[in-house]
C-alpha cells in the first residue's frame, strides 16, 4: 500500500509517495517560496499562497494516479510565523483534500532526524542532524532516537530577507548574517549542551543538497550522487565564497544550482558554514532522506 507525505516549507513544497521500498514511487520538489515576506510582515503573501496551492493541486493528481489514500501534509516555519496561516490551510485543504498539520520546531526536528538516520549505523553516532530550511533550522542530536531538538530562527529565506539586501551581498551584510548564526548556535548549546557531544554531522534539505551538487558540478540532478555525499568543510567554504561573491545573474550558471534557489542560497550557505565552524566539523554527510521519509516511515509502521 502506498502512502504519501507532503511538506509545505518556507522555500519549497515537496512530495514523497512510497511503499517503503527504494526507489520511491515519486519524490517531487517545487520551489514555491511560501515564506515570501513573512519575516517583514508576519503574513503569507497572497501570491505565495497561490503558488503553493497550484503545486498542491499538481500533487493531488499524483496521489490519485497512485491510488494513495493515506496522506500526511505538514506545514512548518512560515506557517508557524504567519498570522494568516488559516487562510493558507483552508486553500490547501481545498486543493489536496486535507488540512495541513502545523508542526512545531521540535516535531519537525524529530521527524527529520528519523528520516536522515534510518540508514546509518548507530555505532557512528551520536549524530547532529542539521535541517536547514527556509525559515528555520532544526538541530537534533541523538543516536537511534532523538535525544534533544533545538529549533532556530535561521533559514535561507529568513537570513536573506533580513540581512542580504545587496547583489552580491556586501561584506558587512555577510558578516552580520554569520554573527546571527553564531549567536543563535551559542544559545542552542546553552539550552542543549548535548549538541556539542555529536560525533558526526548529517545535513538535510535544499541548502545542503545544493551545496553538494555545486561542489560535484552536477549539470543534471542525480539523487544517487548527492545522497550520502561526504561534503568537506573546505568544499562548503569554497562554494560559499564563490556564490557569495557573484551576482545572481552569474550565480545561476553554476552547475547544480537551480535558478529559483539562486537568490537565497547564500543565506543558506551562511547557516551551513556557520554550523560546521561552530561545532568544528570537518565533514558533513549529505542526506536526501529527511522529514518526508520520517513522516512516511511513521505511516508505514502503523
Amino acid at each position: 500500500m502506498a502512502v504519501a507525505a507532503i511538506d509545505c516549507g518556507t522555500n519549497s513544497t515537496r512530495l514523497l509517495v512510497t511503499e517503503g521500498s527504494n526507489p520511491p514511487l515519486e519524490r517531487l520538489m517545487r520551489i514555491t517560496r511560501l515564506g515570501q515576506g513573512v519575516e517583514a510582515t508576519g503574513r503569507i503573501a497572497p501570491e505565495a499562497i497561490e503558488r503553493t496551492v497550484a503545486v498542491l493541486r499538481e500533487f493531488r493528481e499524483v496521489l490519485d494516479r497512485h491510488n494513495v489514500n493515506q496522506v500526511r501534509i505538514t506545514a512548518t516555519s512560515a506557517a508557524r510565523d504567519a498570522g494568516n496561516r488559516e487562510e493558507f490551510f483552508a486553500a490547501a485543504k481545498g486543493a489536496v483534500g486535507l488540512r495541513p498539520e502545523l508542526l512545531d520546531g521540535e516535531e519537525e526536528g524529530r521527524l527529520s532526524f528519523l528520516g536522515a538516520t534510518r540508514e546509518l549505523d548507530p555505532a557512528e553516532g551520536p549524530f547532529l542532524v542539521a535541517d536547514i530550511g527556509g525559515g528555520s533550522t532544526e538541530l537534533v542530536v541523538g543516536t537511534s532516537e532523538p535525544l534533544g531538538v533545538c529549533s532556530l530562527d535561521l533559514g535561507c529565506v529568513r537570513l536573506t530577507e533580513k540581512y542580504l539586501a545587496s547583489d552580491p551581498p556586501l561584506a558587512e551584510e555577510l558578516s552580520e548574517a554569520l554573527v546571527e548564526v553564531r549567536d543563535q548556535l551559542e544559545e542552542a548549546v546553552r539550552i542543549l549542551p548535548e549538541l556539542s557531544d555529536a560525533r558526526r554531522l548529517v545535513g538535510v534539505a535544499g541548502t545542503v543538497t545544493t551545496v553538494a551538487a555545486v561542489e560535484i558540478g552536477l549539470a543534471t540532478y542525480d539523487r544517487d550522487r548527492i545522497h550520502h555525499f561526504d561534503l568537506t568543510r573546505a568544499a562548503a567554504e569554497d562554494v560559499f565564497r564563490t556564490l557569495a561573491t557573484e551576482r545572481r545573474a552569474d550565480r545561476i550558471h553554476n552547475p547544480g544550482l537551480e535558478e529559483a534557489r539562486a537568490d537565497v542560497i547564500v543565506g543558506g550557505c551562511a547557516v551551513l558554514v556557520g554550523v560546521m565552524r561552530f561545532f568544528d566539523f570537518e565533514r558533513c554527510l549529505v542526506s536526501e532522506a529527511d522529514i518526508l521519509d520520517g513522516l512516511a516511515a511513521g505511516m508505514l509502521s502503523l
